[in-house]
């Protein structure tokens, strides 16, 4: 939290140890909007500044357009400075490589230990980098986007859209790309100043004054944002916030035809993507939970089109990142291709509902708990590529795994209805609490 656990000596230090990890070389930065984004910007350029970096400053961007830019600029690597989809008080520093991706968990831990050691390396003064403004990126992150869209069949559709971009960095770009696009569009919520008027992660409780403005308007399809533009989530004609894990799976349904190899998403993504695979022809690929872990699998597979059912679409033909105006751009030619509503298309895969939660449980009890569970189990078919996932033969299934980021065991489950999701996930709590 900005004042408390992130204040300026953390910021500099990391810049400083990513600057060292980095043997210098060229560093993009951009941010998203909030207020504290301006105070985190200067310290982080001051640390890398220090270490012989040259700096490459977007100002405000969203992630895509920034990861997008360290390909462009053949940098070392780069910074953005987010909390994704975290409250407004909060921000935060995602390290990316030199080739537009997210570090792996493995250069995670490297650039961990540089910055616990505190080994810096810094220059003299006659060895300072230089910082350089870049005004483009962002409408060369559209030009990017545009040139693969299937503009003719969303401008045929003629469809009208409101787009919500919660202040956040997508704010930037969303109307005029939509436009570019051939649609309607209706903004809300597109200052950029980082003044949330709600809380910024797309999910069904977050959307309501974007399901109104779709009624309001009579919109053929709404579309949320996070704060930095990664994610995407989508509203129905009706004014009904269809869940975040329908965004992939329209997205891979609109493209899959064309897409090369198979379809890949992580552990804990709805089941629809099996659907979309079937329809398709396709094949179904399952990483462990993370961007980055898909992002490995789809490289490892050749595979077009990917992503996590949190709204994250990664375009491989684009680039290796989540991308929401990727997911705009595919879901609106699916819906121009295909004619009918969202509503229809949503409708058109069989009934099935998710229930996340999650369960606190020390470090030091998560694998007996885990342990317990696939015993419980036993008997069932069993996935242990990350914590434990059941498979009923209905289709139905539970997946138990630890928290990268917190100490608790996250508890997911899907089935037809709600009650049968709920039922899955509340055995799998009780029987885990007997055993902390």
């Amino acid at each position: 939290m900005v004042g408390d656990s992130l204040t300026p000596q953390l910021l500099i230090g990391f810049a400083q140890a990513f600057g060292t990890y980095l043997k210098g070389g060229t560093v993009v930065i951009g941010r998203d909007t909030r207020p504290s984004g301006e105070m985190v910007q200067r310290a982080l350029v001051g640390g890398l500044l220090a270490t012989g970096c040259d700096i490459v400053d977007l100002g405000i961007a969203p992630v895509p357009t920034v990861q997008m830019a360290i390909r462009d600029a053949v940098a070392s690597g780069g910074v953005v400075i987010t909390a994704s989809h975290n409250p407004q008080q909060w921000n935060a520093l995602k390290f990316i490589r030199g080739d537009g991706i997210i570090l792996r968990p493995y250069q995670t831990e490297e650039l961990l230990s540089v910055y616990y050691q505190g080994n810096f390396t810094l220059v003299g003064n006659d060895e300072i980098g230089s910082v350089q403004f870049d005004a483009g990126a962002v409408q060369r992150h559209m030009d990017a986007v545009l040139e693969l869209a299937d503009r003719e069949a969303i401008a045929a559709a003629g469809l009208k859209v409101v787009v919500d971009c919660v202040n956040g960095a997508g704010a930037v770009l969303s109307e005029r790309f939509l436009q570019e696009l051939g649609c309607e569009v209706v903004t809300i919520n597109d200052t950029p100043d980082g003044i949330f008027p709600h809380l910024p992660e797309p999910i069904p409780e977050n959307l309501k004054q974007l399901e109104k403005a779709v009624k309001e308007h009579g919109a053929d399809i709404g579309f949320a944002q996070d704060a930095d533009a990664d994610r995407l989530a989508i509203v129905s004609e009706q004014g009904q916030a269809i869940g975040e894990e329908f965004t992939l799976a329209l997205a891979c349904d609109a493209v899959a035809d064309t897409a090369e190899g198979p379809l890949v998403t992580n552990l804990s993504s709805s089941r629809m993507i099996d659907e979309v695979a079937c329809r398709h022809d396709k094949q179904v690929v399952r990483a462990k939970v993370g961007e980055i872990n898909v992002i490995e699998q789809m490289q490892a597979h050749s595979a077009g089109i990917g992503g996590e059912g949190n709204g994250g679409v990664i375009w491989a033909q684009l680039q290796y990142c989540r991308d929401s105006f990727a997911g705009m751009a595919l879901v609106l030619a699916g819906l121009g291709k295909r004619g009918g509503t969202v509503t229809d298309w949503v409708e058109s895969f069989a009934p099935s509902e998710i229930c996340k939660t999650k369960m606190a449980c020390p470090a030091s009890r998560v694998q007996p708990v885990l342990l317990a569970v696939r015993e419980a189990y036993e008997e069932n078919a069993l996935d242990l590529t990350e914590g434990v996932k059941v498979l009923w033969p209905d289709g139905a299934w539970l997946h138990v795994r630890p928290s990268n980021t917190e100490p608790v065991v996250r508890v997911i489950a899907e089935a037809d209805t709600m009650q049968d999701a709920k039922q899955k996930a509340t055995a799998a709590i009780d029987l885990m609490r007997s055993y902390l």
